[in-house]
């Protein structure tokens, strides 16, 4: 049920959010109901309420598209029932403008504007904002992205493939010290980028003060000898405080990334955070599928990423191609597409798209064949650390794949010469 974010742009004062609505009333009606409800607060005149306070502050339906019916409700509604209106239960796409004057470059506010009390009206039974569009000089009142694409791949020295990436399993149980020895093993195994767990933040049996400066002295270490930089995406997920003092030892020990739960921390203190720190953000986004999951309800990941590449993230995690959660490979595309569009014309405000769950160098085709870019991180656990032949193994496997794709070659036909990819294709091939 997604909607291109492109549908025509804002003026310099106004933003536009999609909708995708069902109600058994008219769409037209609810449309103004919406409209109301998120900016003067009611779709009918009420004392106080001027002509020109209208004309200044009234969000304003610009389209209604009708699409077909639905034969039952999608979700259930007590005040629909109390009046006993029946169906057909109509469906339509509305587009909403809303004056950015009452917002102001107010974050929290936005997202309560676009995405707040519309989830309850009782006028609907199915509510999904689908998209959002911002004018150039609201957007650069935001933060931007303090490194994006460009610098991620200055900080690791990656110019031309996708950045090779690994995520720290076992994710909780490991000691600091036992944590720093299998970093120091994927260094030596050649991925690009580390992360921890978004379950492992500051256990007790691993505290991310000590986590930190053991893990920081193996990729010191590392690169001393290697000279090759390896990003480590600490996971700093806290209360605000405590995140930038965690994001300040990382800095201190001579790292360049840290990683947070987007959405348990909320947007305040995300701002907060990238004004505080000079590191590449990257934007873990567990839970966002109870936000998605559901056609009718929730929002879809071009209005989510909107949000919060405001905040000024880095990274965007869009889940992977055939890979173990529930999200279909078009809306794993689409999204990767997305962190790859500036949110407004002129604007050098992309992210790094990460692919995560279920990768390894047998879904590197379609990923490739999806997005025609190596602008991104691909983060394969398994299909590094269980390769057959160990870590290194499972890394010279993925980057053989991207080699392969890069130059046109059948993954079957580049394996002929390549024992890494073979053994990974024959091994993970058959747990498909």
């Amino acid at each position: 049920m997604n909607t291109p974010g492109n549908l025509g742009n804002p003026g310099d004062d106004t933003l536009e959010a999609d909708y995708l609505i069902e109600t058994p009333l008219d769409p037209a009606r609810v449309a103004e109901v919406m409209a109301g409800e998120q900016s003067s607060g009611t779709f009918v005149r009420v004392a106080n309420e001027s002509d020109a306070l209208r004309a200044r502050s009234r969000a304003t339906v610009l389209r209604v598209e009708e699409l077909e019916a639905a034969s039952q409700p999608s979700l259930p509604n007590a005040w629909l029932a109390r009046q006993g209106t029946p169906g057909p239960w109509r469906r339509a796409r509305i587009t909403l403008s809303f004056p950015l004057a009452n917002i102001d470059a107010n974050l929290p506010t936005l997202a309560a504007t676009v995405a707040g009390n519309l989830y309850d009206l009782g006028e609907v039974t199915g509510m999904r904002l689908l998209s959002m569009r911002v004018p150039a000089v609201y957007r650069n009142r935001f933060e931007l992205p303090r490194h994006g694409v460009a610098g991620t791949r200055k900080l690791t020295g990656v110019a031309d493939r996708p950045l090779i990436g690994t995520i720290i399993k076992p994710n909780v149980g490991l000691s600091a010290d036992e944590t720093a020895a299998l970093v120091r093993d994927l260094c030596e195994a050649g991925v690009d980028f580390i992360k921890d767990d978004e379950v492992c933040a500051n256990p007790q049996h691993a505290p991310l003060a000590e986590r930190v400066r053991a893990v920081m002295a193996q990729v010191r270490a590392y690169r001393e000898r290697s000279g090759r930089s390896v990003m480590v995406a600490f996971n700093i997920t806290d209360d605000l405080d405590a995140m930038r003092r965690h994001a300040e030892l990382v800095e201190r020990e001579g790292g360049n990334c840290v990683m947070a739960s987007i959405n348990w921390c909320g947007f305040s203190a995300m701002q907060t955070l990238r004004r505080a720190t000079p590191l590449v953000l990257h934007a873990h986004r567990n839970g966002y599928g109870m936000m998605s999951r559901d056609p009718a309800l929730g929002m879809s990941f071009q209005a989510y990423q909107t949000l919060w590449r405001l905040a000024g993230v880095d990274h965007m995690h869009v889940h992977g191609l055939a890979g173990k959660f529930a999200q279909s490979d078009a809306e794993v595309i689409e999204s990767a597409r997305d962190c790859a569009t500036p949110l407004a014309a002129g604007c050098d405000d992309v992210v790094m798209p990460a692919f995560s769950s279920g990768q390894w160098a047998g879904t590197v085709p379609a990923t490739f064949d999806a997005v025609r870019s190596t602008d991104l991180l691909f983060m394969s656990g398994g299909g590094i650390l269980a390769h057959p032949d160990g870590p290194a193994a499972g890394v010279t496997s993925v980057r053989q794949a991207w080699a392969a794709v890069q130059e046109g070659t059948p993954l079957p036909v580049y394996a002929e010469r390549m024992p890494e990819l073979r053994r990974a294709l024959a091994f993970f091939g058959g747990r498909a």
